[in-house]
């Protein structure tokens, strides 16, 4: 299970998460300042051992939304799902242990924390993010001088005309751009990215920000091939691969073999480095078109119509 300050970023702005966090407040208060007022509004009696838990009660309840409404993060939500349960365990003590004055209280309070234990739950699973940290290699040789290559692939808006997964990129700033990438049922996944290290002509290396569907990070090298026979491209992606439906989202954008992907990306670019074209045949798919399936044909140059879509 991976959380980070992404975490921290994304968890900060969630109404959910927000409203849990007042709604400790508000509960914590009344234990802390008054505890036998609340533990008589629960239908139990105000002795001391009652008080000393109802106060308890409340400065765990304090601590959980200090936590959520200042640095909110899924220890906080788990630290609420554990407190429902013993608040459960003592309101069912009490229930079993009744002596009839107040029981009706007693019953909403039980079933009033059920219903709230319900949503803790589903905030504490829903927001914490589990992932796969995984790297891709892979790496292709193109007959052209390095300033040449690296020119053509720093032009990150040409970049979805051979990576297949890629809709749009969108350069926002001098070191900053904008990612769109499909998912299945119509839907897409995107982020922002920023430059971290630029050598003109040897690399490029880039992260993403907070706030991204899928948090990736990466680099590409251009090393002059032995014997000066063109440029070695070395390619290394890091992403990590979250759980639930944005997980099987991010693997179908990946596609299900992702190093396979990689290295047909990899041969398109060679392609249009060398020729100024995706050529298109069974091995060599062009474009979008890269997730379907074609009709076999022998291998030819993409038409006028099929190139335009291609660099798109």
């Amino acid at each position: 299970m991976k959380t980070d300050t992404r975490s921290t970023s994304r968890l900060r702005h969630d109404p959910l998460v927000r409203g849990l966090g007042w709604a400790s407040a508000l509960l914590g208060v009344p234990q802390v300042a008054a505890p036998a007022g609340f533990a008589r509004a629960l239908g139990v009696d105000g002795e001391f051992r009652h008080r000393s838990a109802t106060t308890a009660v409340g400065v765990r309840e304090l601590a959980a939304a200090t936590g959520l409404l200042g640095r909110p993060h899924p220890a906080w939500l788990w630290g609420r799902v554990g407190g429902d349960l013993m608040d459960l365990t003592m309101l069912t003590r009490a229930l079993k242990h009744h002596d009839g004055r107040g029981l009706g209280r007693t019953v909403a309070a039980t079933a009033a924390v059920t219903a709230i234990t319900a949503t803790d739950i589903y905030a504490a699973v829903t927001r914490t993010r589990r992932s796969t940290p995984r790297e891709l290699t892979a790496a292709t040789t193109v007959i052209q001088a390095p300033d040449e290559v690296y020119a053509l692939w720093s032009d990150l808006e040409r970049l979805p005309g051979f990576m297949a997964h890629l809709d749009e990129v969108r350069v926002t700033g001098p070191r900053t751009s904008h990612w769109r990438a499909g998912a299945p049922f119509g839907k897409a996944v995107e982020w922002d990215a920023e430059t971290t290290q630029e050598v003109p002509g040897q690399l490029i290396a880039w992260q993403s920000v907070d706030g991204a569907d899928i948090d990736n990070s990466g680099e590409v090298r251009f090393v002059p091939a032995p014997g000066g026979r063109g440029t070695e491209i070395r390619v290394t992606l890091r992403y990590d691969l979250p759980g639930g439906a944005l997980g099987k989202a991010a693997a179908r954008y990946f596609g299900e073999e992702p190093h396979q992907q990689l290295d047909d990306d990899l041969r398109r670019f060679k392609q249009i480095a060398e020729t100024g074209e995706v050529v298109r045949s069974e091995g060599a798919p062009g474009g979008k078109r890269a997730r379907g399936e074609f009709p076999q044909h022998p291998a030819r140059p993409l038409t006028e119509e099929e190139l335009k879509e291609a660099l798109a």
